[in-house]
């Protein structure tokens, strides 16, 4: 083995300990403060954002860039509370300032890092799932990242170390982030459809709907794959 390669082996090896440490050191963190046990619901985080007073929407940003990049908590969770307490308009755009920047952040991430980094982050098997999703079927990235079921965080993480370039990225999240985000701010808050009476019918026909455009997105996912391909290139 070269001097050359062996500095880079190590050098790769130091940055990824350090990050692992962060992450380990700011979890560790958020248990001792007892932050961790008020965000892990939307009730706790509700509660826990109206704590803060004044600092409440630098908190809900902060959080939603959080939920993105290092804590293991779905974002349809954590944008559901902020639709409470700031209403779905508001908790919408303050969403979208967090979770697009982390979103990019965490793209960067998989990019610097690569696979090591996904398998710490995701785990062997979830890590060599979704890396083959994205790159067998790079336009589903697109559907995935409207969709508040699937795990963006890693998605993200992992587009990065794939061959997808920033411009993709970056226009797929600037049109499909403001989607899922609004969609689960003003549906999510049962202001439109309420949870309950008429509105169970509807949640049911809405879900049953959703289960099956996604079924169907993953069966045909190459057909659809190819058929974007051949569309942007001919435009």
């Amino acid at each position: 083995m070269s001097e050359a390669k062996k500095k880079t082996i190590i050098r790769t090896t130091l940055v990824i300990a350090i990050f692992v440490l962060v992450i380990v050191f700011s979890y560790l963190i958020l248990i001792w403060t007892g932050v961790w046990e008020d965000i892990n619901s939307v009730d706790k985080i509700k509660n826990f954002i109206l704590r803060m007073g004044f600092w409440g929407r630098f908190t809900f940003v902060l959080l939603q860039f959080l939920q993105v990049t290092f804590l293991p908590i779905p974002s349809a969770v954590t944008t559901l509370a902020g639709a409470i307490i700031f209403g779905p308009l508001q908790a919408s755009l303050l969403s979208l300032s967090g979770i697009l920047f982390g979103s990019t952040f965490a793209f960067l991430l998989g990019r610097v890092f690569g696979k090591k980094l996904i398998v710490f982050m995701a785990g062997q098997e979830s890590a060599k799932k979704w890396t083959k999703i994205l790159t067998d079927a790079r336009y589903s990235f697109f559907v995935m990242m409207i969709m508040p079921i699937f795990p963006d965080d890693i998605l993200c993480l992992i587009a990065g170390a794939t061959d997808m370039s920033w411009t993709f990225f970056s226009i797929t999240n600037l049109i499909a982030r403001p989607l899922g985000v609004f969609m689960t701010c003003y549906f999510g808050s049962g202001e439109i459809i309420p949870y309950s009476g008429w509105g169970l019918a509807v949640w049911a026909v809405f879900l049953i709907v959703v289960a099956v455009l996604v079924y169907l997105s993953f069966k045909y996912s190459k057909k659809i794959e190819s058929f974007l391909r051949k569309k942007f290139k001919s435009t």
